[in-house]
């Protein structure tokens, strides 16, 4: 087997990736026992964070500001935003980082290097599922039952680990070279926050900006998340088809710049 740095603009090799699926396997398994390795609360912290984001949310968005949350509980509006955009949020955090942190490895072994911010934003779906069964009891509380539309939360799943994929690959690859990226990332994340449409519906932007707003790859994805959910947050979907366009972007050209940064990995980490 002959290894040879890529030349111009060229995708990863998907079958050389494919051949290296139980190495993502087992790196996104190491993330999650590292993760949770030696606390007390373990895999809860995946509910804890996004409760308790919601609570201080209801608090001062929904009760003293009074957002709307077209007609149904502040809560659970909050938190059927908070459950996506919380695995986005990790997802992105970890895999911008996760090229410095197996520095050791990148220079002594041959694999796709791909597989590590792969790993890092798979090994993110464990939470959301756990995060996801409290959204479901919290439906049954307030007496919100499944519709039809929620059998395209998959679909929704899937654009946001796109995005989170997308955004990765260019931290990861930013962050080996350039380590300011590594604070820029938090402060990044949080203003993300805010301009996605987590504690207020998107309803309070003019219909006009709606397509300019869905720039935010996750404004569509969080309000067809709560559409599909809860059936709030109808004529969303102009925004989410731009939502969906800027995701692809971002997956295709973190592609072909994480492959193209490849050659170097070695020499800068």
């Amino acid at each position: 087997m002959i290894i040879r740095p890529s030349h111009g603009l060229s995708f990863p090799d998907f079958t050389e990736l494919w051949e290296h699926r139980e190495l993502i396997y087992f790196f996104a398994w190491r993330d999650i026992k590292v993760r949770y390795k030696q606390t007390v609360l373990g895999a809860a912290w995946a509910v804890i964070q996004p409760f308790f984001t919601m609570v201080v949310f209801t608090i001062f968005f929904g009760t003293l500001a009074r957002i709307p949350s077209e007609g149904v509980p502040y809560p659970i509006f909050a938190y059927a935003a908070l459950v996506p955009w919380s695995y986005f949020a990790t997802s992105v955090t970890q895999a911008s980082g996760s090229m410095v942190a197996h520095r050791g490895i990148i220079t002594k072994v041959y694999f796709p290097r791909i597989v590590i911010p792969l790993a890092s934003v798979l090994s993110g779906l464990l939470d959301f599922a756990i995060a996801f069964a409290v959204l479901i009891a919290m439906m049954l509380f307030y007496g919100i039952l499944p519709n039809f539309a929620t059998l395209l939360v998959p679909l929704l799943i899937l654009f946001s680990t796109a995005a989170a994929l997308g955004v990765g690959l260019w931290l990861s690859a930013l962050n080996l070279v350039y380590r300011d990226v590594q604070y820029a990332t938090p402060f990044l994340v949080q203003f993300w926050l805010f301009v996605t449409p987590v504690a207020y519906p998107s309803s309070l932007v003019p219909e006009l900006w709606k397509p300019i707003y869905g720039i935010n790859p996750m404004a569509g994805v969080v309000e067809g998340f709560r559409w599909a959910i809860l059936g709030s947050g109808k004529g969303f979907a102009p925004m989410f088809m731009v939502s969906a366009l800027i995701t692809l972007l971002l997956l295709i050209t973190g592609l072909f710049y994480f492959k193209r940064m490849e050659r170097i990995f070695a020499d800068v980490a």
